[in-house]
């Protein structure tokens, strides 16, 4: 409680500086973003340069870094983290006065949720989870939606007509990406057999380990699978490096546009597409909506229809199927296809 009361202290005798500095002639956002340390962004294992989910997150504060001008720090998760580190974490950044303070992936939804009841004042934001919270901004994606698109892209590239999903940890939000992708290539080629695999059962290991992913994706690739779409967040460049190096076969990334990811440049013309979450742009939208001073809460979903999830061009390896991807993106945007989000 006595963190409470320091802080709500501080809140309110940053309000008043801020009311002093708008009456000057400095504009709320400014007198605002001199009031708090900056945005404190705590990342998912595997940290900002996993080619996918961090990054994208990253990417987002950068964005406000240079538009809005506001500080940034980042700290990163570790395997086998508990519980208590995450709110440390959390915690280490209210005290510090950063403001929003944002969890990157579902496994910040606790501690997220406990933080925030210590730190009213401070905005909290999590990224694919719904905790409770007056003072918290749930950002969730249609994940199954962007997926069911690359399963498009798959059966109708593969030429053995086998494809194959690996997912880093088999839990409902990974289930989402089976589920749409599973159910795009069902739709666009009943012929086409689809083999769908998990790194690991319950262990978050399973975003950070790329040789576990190189492994499954050289089954998948003996077996006669020749198109392969990872979710597996810093795993999945394993199975990126893998299909590299078999011709003909074809890798999909996810989250970020990996194509375009330096750490990634070597393995590129293997990318057939990636399944962006454009997470970049919820992040974006509530630290401005902290520097108007009106803070976002709630819950906030970015689906297809709102472009929270796009099919990625680049490399143009998917231009010759673009009217086929074109046409199924627009029957989910006009809910003509319902897309499943349980395999």
């Amino acid at each position: 409680m006595r963190r409470v009361t320091r802080f709500a202290a501080a809140a309110s005798a940053s309000a008043v500086l801020a009311v002093t500095a708008t009456a000057c002639g400095q504009s709320f956002a400014e007198a605002n973003r001199a009031s708090h340390a900056g945005v404190g962004l705590a990342f998912d294992i595997g940290g900002r340069d996993d080619h996918s989910f961090n990054e994208a997150a990253a990417r987002g504060t950068e964005n406000a870094r240079k538009k809005l001008g506001v500080n940034v720090k980042m700290l990163t998760a570790k395997n086998g983290e508990t519980e208590a580190d995450r709110e440390q974490r959390l915690s280490s950044f209210a005290e510090a006065g950063y403001n929003p303070v944002i969890g990157v992936g579902f496994a910040y939804s606790r501690s997220i949720e406990n933080v925030a009841k210590d730190f009213p004042e401070t905005s909290f934001g999590v990224v694919d989870a719904v905790p409770q919270g007056k003072n918290v901004d749930a950002m969730v994606f249609a994940e199954h939606e962007g997926s069911y698109l690359a399963g498009v892209a798959a059966a109708l590239k593969s030429k053995n007509h086998k494809v194959g999903f690996i997912g880093g940890v088999n839990n409902a939000l990974i289930q989402k990406f089976q589920a749409g992708f599973e159910q795009g290539v069902r739709d666009t080629d009943p012929n086409t057999k689809v083999t769908s695999q998990y790194l690991y059962p319950n262990n978050d290991k399973g975003f950070n380990d790329p040789a576990a992913a190189k492994a499954k994706a050289g089954g998948m690739l003996d077996s006669g699978i020749d198109v392969i779409y990872s979710a597996a967040g810093q795993s999945g460049a394993g199975a990126i490096e893998a299909i590299s190096k078999r011709k003909g076969a074809w890798a999909i990334g996810v989250d970020s546009d990996q194509y375009l990811q330096p750490g990634l440049a070597k393995y590129k013309d293997c990318i057939l597409t990636s399944v962006v979450k454009n997470v970049d742009v919820a992040v974006f939208d509530l630290i401005k909506s902290v520097e108007d001073g009106k803070p976002l809460t709630g819950v906030h979903a970015y689906d297809m229809k709102k472009k929270g999830v796009t099919l990625a061009t680049s490399g143009g390896f998917i231009k010759d199927i673009q009217p086929q991807i074109d046409a199924a993106r627009q029957k989910i945007v006009e809910g003509k296809v319902k897309v499943k989000e349980t395999p």
